[in-house]
């Protein structure tokens, strides 16, 4: 197994390990689970880089990059409801589209076509990353630092809720442009002419 495969492979291990912090009632839960966050997004990084740097492209790197991806940002997704970060609604729309396009994708390979991501997508990822880790960036804030007195309470509550608020909005509105727009333009692998 080549080097990109193997972060890749870790990173389906740090979402272990993430959800293994955002679940649990250790004091500094979410500090690591951002912690572990960030290691994963850095794996992301560095495997495709290699990959194209080293011309190590393989099979599994094209199906499992992708899909380790999208495991690790619904676990994140999932795990921010109970939190209440945002309605489970917006966590089942998000995570149905990545697992909705990943179906795609597959059924493409199976039929002899590699759909490769499109701009749109990738800035819808990059939306949801950032709103992630706001909403862990808060977490760990409150778990580090009291926030007792009346005017750090306000700012975080703030912070929470205007500042989540908007980039909930962003982020489902390009989850569900990119998508729908994906799913238009590859139509022809769903309903044949």
């Amino acid at each position: 197994m080549n080097l990109p495969n193997q972060l890749t492979v870790s990173r389906l291990a740090l979402t272990v390990l993430f959800v293994a912090a955002l679940s649990s009632s250790w004091r500094f839960g979410n500090t690591a689970g951002l912690l572990i966050f960030a290691a994963a997004g850095i794996t992301d990084y560095y495997d495709g880089a290699i990959a194209r740097r080293r011309n190590l492209v393989s099979a599994f790197g094209q199906l499992m990059d992708p899909l380790a991806d999208k495991v690790m940002m619904a676990a994140a997704f999932i795990l921010l409801v109970p939190e209440h970060a945002f309605p489970a609604w917006v966590a089942v729309v998000i995570v149905s589209r990545e697992f909705a396009i990943t179906g795609l994708r597959l059924l493409a390979a199976n039929q002899g076509h590699i759909l490769p991501a499109e701009n749109m997508g990738k800035h819808k990822m990059i939306w949801q990353i950032i709103t992630i880790v706001y909403f862990l960036l808060l977490l760990a804030i409150r778990e580090l630092t009291p926030l007792s007195a009346a005017g750090a309470e306000l700012w975080w509550r703030q912070a929470w809720t205007l500042g989540g608020t908007t980039l909930i909005v962003v982020t489902l509105a390009l989850t569900l442009y990119s998508g729908c727009g994906y799913l238009w333009k590859n139509r022809a692998l769903i309903i044949p002419a």
